[in-house]
């Protein structure tokens, strides 16, 4: 009998190889039904312009943000974002998913530089910070804004209404008058949330 054992540690060691093939295609599975969440965005450099024309269409589809204009509205929220980098702040795009002029608008878009980020769908649903990332084509993760941060000497901190938040910002999902703070600092350095954003009267 003793020549059989061999066999039975190779039926062993298939039985673990298909297990860990089965584990991963579900890990895979599960980073599919979530990429349209996270930020698949460019690595450059501030600042980061708006894109216009075929190209913004082309990534608001890549993060799941049809054309809505002139939709009936049941969700109409706004977030609003601060981007620091190294102690100076960088402006949030104008007209970020938006081009009224040929009459598209997605769910997640910008009027001005102001920060303010417009949530405007004909669902009720969950819209992140990724997507909105995604349409700008500026990468977003747990260490990167664009080009910045990522390396042992810069780090990036998340706030939402002043707490630091730890994770992936880019899951983060945008509530009405959420005040979100991403900063980039040096390391070993402590980073401050910008103060709070003044709501226009209009907005509350």
């Amino acid at each position: 009998m003793a020549p059989a054992r061999p066999l039975y540690r190779l039926e062993f060691l298939l039985v673990i190889l298909a297990v860990v093939g089965i584990v991963a295609a579900i890990g895979v599975t599960h980073d599919r039904a979530t990429s349209t969440q996270l930020s698949h965005g460019a690595a450059s450099s501030p600042p980061w312009p708006a894109p216009t024309g075929d190209r913004q269409q082309k990534l608001s589809a890549a993060a799941d943000l049809p054309n809505v204009y002139g939709a009936k509205l049941a969700e109409h929220v706004h977030t609003h974002l601060t981007i620091t980098v190294d102690g100076v702040p960088q402006a949030v795009a104008a007209q970020i998913g938006l081009d009224e002029s040929h009459g598209y608008a997605t769910s997640l878009h910008t009027h001005d530089t102001s920060g303010i980020i417009h949530v405007e769908s004909p669902e009720r649903r969950d819209f992140t910070l990724g997507q909105f990332f995604t349409e700008w084509d500026v990468r977003l993760d747990a260490r990167h804004i664009g080009s910045e941060g990522g390396d042992i000497g810069e780090i990036l901190t998340v706030f939402v209404d002043g707490h630091r938040r730890a994770g992936d910002p880019s899951s983060i999902v945008l509530r009405n008058l959420d005040d979100i703070d991403l900063v980039i600092h040096a390391a070993g350095t402590r980073a401050q949330p910008a103060p709070a954003f003044d709501w226009p009267g209009n907005y509350r």
